[in-house]
């Protein structure tokens, strides 16, 4: 009966609190809204420098091509390399195509022409993608004027194969149906993991946790009754999430609901021993603020939301085998798009059972009543 009226003290507590309240509704609200059509690693609207020393119908039509592209935007036609490059520096131009006075000769006599492709590379992943988008344009073209120029060589080459191309559980090769699972789970670690760490702080720096320390309750039920406010609460972030995902996106799992509600309980209950462990050990709010940050991060960078975890270096790919986020963002993808079930998801229900015991343990050894 006594952590009946603990937990009936921290909800009324956490409804004194005005921002509270707000930031729980609001906050995944807008964040999931956003934040999807920001964290987006597509390469679109590249801007295009063309040097068309050749002028013919066959560099025009190349041209042509390549505006037509989505990928692709045209900002001018310098008359000399040497102008594009002050374009790149100017940051106008994100690459260059250099087509030689010869290409139109040498399609038609040589049946081979060569074009110079230079791209800005300080952004690395905009270079490298945007020479493929490019030079896939250009295979394109080739096979258009080969068929042109050789229509019995080039049908004396095929054969009676055809490949085509089939995208499962993200047919239209969408983004943001990868980004808005991920995202779910970074709010639910933000939220989860901040408002747990600054509860144990706020009532010290305020007395009241001393209050609390010459009560007979014992640290497993006052750990208990801080832990299961937030763990409400983590479901319903979750519901708001799949509210926004659904109304903004068009985007509802294929999966289970139950099963995504089953592995956010315990990963929020993980999640939430964590930021009690950080309150145990930070004096102070702004301690307990850094010290949660430094967590929340790395485990956000090295749970595969942005980059995936087998491009990571081993030593890397090792640190996030520690972490909550890596084992609950596999499991709200797979839900989403694939429509896994529970029996599918056995490796990361026990990993994240794993954190759950640990973390909450250690919660509850490392608070001190006699502080």
């Amino acid at each position: 009966m006594v952590i009946k009226y603990l937990i009936e003290k921290e909800f009324k507590q956490f409804g004194r609190n005005p921002f509270l309240s707000k930031f729980v509704f609001i906050f995944p609200f807008v964040m999931l809204s956003i934040l999807p059509l920001a964290a987006n690693f597509e390469v679109k609207d590249l801007n295009l420098a063309v040097i068309d020393n050749n002028h013919s119908s066959y560099s025009r039509r190349l041209v042509q091509k390549i505006a037509a592209s989505r990928y692709f935007h045209l900002t001018g036609v310098p008359s000399s390399y040497r102008q594009a490059l002050k374009n790149i520096e100017q940051d106008q131009s994100d690459m260059i195509l250099e087509i030689p006075p010869s290409f139109e000769q040498d399609l038609i006599r040589e049946k081979n022409a060569r074009v110079m492709i230079s791209a800005n590379a300080v952004n690395g992943m905009k270079g490298g993608l945007g020479s493929a988008y490019l030079a896939g344009i250009l295979a394109e073209y080739n096979a258009e004027i080969r068929q042109e120029l050789l229509p019995s060589a080039v049908s004396s080459s095929q054969t009676g194969l055809e490949v085509s191309k089939l995208f499962r559980f993200n047919p239209l090769l969408d983004y943001k149906f990868m980004m808005v699972p991920a995202i779910m789970v970074m709010l639910i670690t933000m939220i989860c993991g901040f408002l747990p760490a600054f509860n144990i702080v706020s009532e010290k720096e305020a007395g009241t946790i001393e209050q609390m320390n010459v009560t007979p309750v014992s640290k497993f039920s006052l750990i208990l009754s801080k832990l299961i406010p937030y763990w409400v609460v983590g479901f319903v972030v979750l519901t708001i999430c799949f509210g926004v995902a659904w109304l903004f996106y068009g985007l509802w799992p294929k999966g289970s609901l139950l099963t995504i509600y089953l592995f956010a309980s315990v990963f929020v209950l993980a999640f939430s021993g964590l930021g009690l462990i950080v309150s145990n050990y930070a004096k102070t709010l702004q301690q307990a603020m850094f010290m949660v940050f430094f967590i929340v991060i790395t485990f956000i960078f090295m749970s595969g939301l942005y980059t995936p975890v087998d491009n990571m270096p081993q030593w890397g790919q090792y640190i996030s085998d520690i972490s909550p986020l890596k084992y609950f963002l596999r499991v709200m993808r797979l839900v989403y798009l694939k429509g896994s079930s529970t029996a599918d998801l056995i490796k990361p229900f026990l990993a994240l059972c794993t954190f759950a015991v640990v973390f909450n343990t250690w919660a509850v050894l490392s608070y001190r009543k006699s502080q």
